[in-house]
């Protein structure tokens, strides 16, 4: 114990240390030396070798905003990093609604406007399938305005199959409770049929609740209800798809949209804006006219509500002809392949040792499940991936089997130099 607590170096050293000299100049010394002594604390206790200090003490520093990250993992829809990362229009657009804008003031008449119109026009536009649209703060919140409006002190019937676990622990049991509503559970956890929810349905029957799992795959003996039939009940469908997908693609056949569910008969249909759609944060909800007014009017939609930036930033991303999540899923295997090796020769024009290896990437995010993408990444030692992390800015792979693998499949292709950069920044060792 005595020999690693002097191999811990000292704060003068580190405070030398490049990346900690530079975050003096930002968040002040004394934080940094907060940072620093915390680091060594941690490698006297053994939780880290002492020549991980300084990487540690990096990692410590306090940051004003969330870090920009460049993703390398080949999760296009990386939960820990946000999902879909907005794409130069919707980024502009928020910069732009930062200020005093129109989000409710018609310009022409200078009388009160329909919040958020622009976005909703061109979320009712992307979906013509759907008689109203409406948006709150996230997909779970779309589900709870649903629940409450429509079966508060009622019933909502679900196949046991579908009782998911949306992440971070919130389940669907739990999150439609909190509404006042009683889940009626029909079927079995693998084989539910239509006479399942038929026999369920009574008097107190507020809707059929059809959720997609995006997050898992049953196979086997197994057997769901689709919403055409659940539709021929008597009685409203609300599907909630999860991934926001608005129509159709190819690339992902068993991930329900918004435009096909509504054809099938659902009455609504609620999704997420920040998974497939590529957009902000957002709950969708998309259905008949009647009913989305009957939401829109709830009490709790006040509470749901989403920002000024939220409805810049998806009335963009709806504009947009290709946004960064569709760019990712549908990129070129071949041209990945083709940036991977020239910052392989690059690093090794350097003297720096790294491979081109074929990779799988997944869209993530809880969607597509069983979608693998093949890809390509730059393959690195494994010591290179705390201080890649902990770098400015960090850059985030995945490390397999020893070794630290950078999947370029959700790096923008004028990042390339920056990756380079990150990796000649570390330095050299065996």
């Amino acid at each position: 114990m005595g020999d690693l607590r002097r191999r811990v170096p000292g704060t003068d050293t580190l405070l030398a240390e490049p990346r900690l000299a530079a975050a003096v100049a930002t968040v002040g010394r004394d934080r940094v030396k907060v940072a620093i002594g915390r680091a060594q604390d941690r490698a006297r206790r053994g939780e880290i070798p002492p020549e991980r200090v300084a990487e540690a003490a990096v990692a410590a520093l306090p940051s004003p905003v969330p870090r920009a990250v460049l993703n390398a993992t080949g999760v296009v829809l990386h939960t820990n990093l946000g999902r879909a990362p907005l794409g130069a229009p919707a980024v502009a657009a928020v910069v732009a609604a930062a200020g005093h804008t129109d989000v409710e003031l018609d310009l022409g008449t200078g009388r009160r406007a329909r919040r958020g119109r622009d976005a909703l026009d061109a979320l009712a536009a992307a979906v013509p399938d759907a008689g109203a649209v409406h948006v709150v703060n996230n997909g779970a919140a779309a589900l709870v305005l649903a629940a409450t409006a429509l079966a508060a002190g009622g019933e909502i019937v679900v196949s046991r199959g579908e009782l998911v676990e949306i992440g971070d622990g919130f389940r669907l049991p739990d999150l439609v409770a909190s509404t006042g509503a009683r889940l009626r559970e029909v079927g079995t956890t693998n084989r539910s049929t239509l006479a399942d929810y038929a026999a369920a349905i009574g008097p107190r029957t507020g809707f059929v609740l059809k959720v997609h799992p995006s997050n898992f795959v049953v196979t086997g003996f197994t057997r769901a209800v689709p919403v055409r039939e659940l539709a021929t009940l008597g009685v409203p469908v609300v599907a909630d798809i999860g991934s926001g997908l608005l129509a159709a693609d190819p690339l992902l056949p068993d991930e329900p949209d918004a435009a096909s569910t509504l054809r099938a008969g659902a009455a609504l249909v609620t999704a997420s804006g920040d998974k497939l759609l590529g957009g902000p944060q957002a709950g969708l909800l998309l259905g008949g006219a009647g009913l989305v007014e009957r939401l829109r009017r709830h009490p709790l939609a006040r509470a749901l509500r989403v920002d000024k930036l939220t409805l810049a930033a998806l009335a963009a991303t709806l504009g947009a002809p290709v946004t960064p999540v569709h760019a990712a899923l549908h990129a070129d295997p071949s041209a990945l392949r083709d940036r991977v090796e020239g910052l392989r020769v690059a690093l090794h024009a350097a003297g720096r040792p790294a491979e081109t290896v074929s990779s799988v990437a997944v869209v993530g995010g809880g969607g597509a499940p069983g979608v693998e993408l093949p890809s390509w990444a730059l393959s690195l030692p494994q010591r290179y991936a705390g201080p890649l992390r902990t770098g400015r800015p960090p850059v985030l792979g995945r490390v397999v089997r020893g070794r630290l693998l950078l999947d370029l499949r959700c790096v923008p292709v004028e990042a390339d130099p920056v990756v380079r950069d990150a990796v000649l920044a570390v330095p050299a060792g065996d």
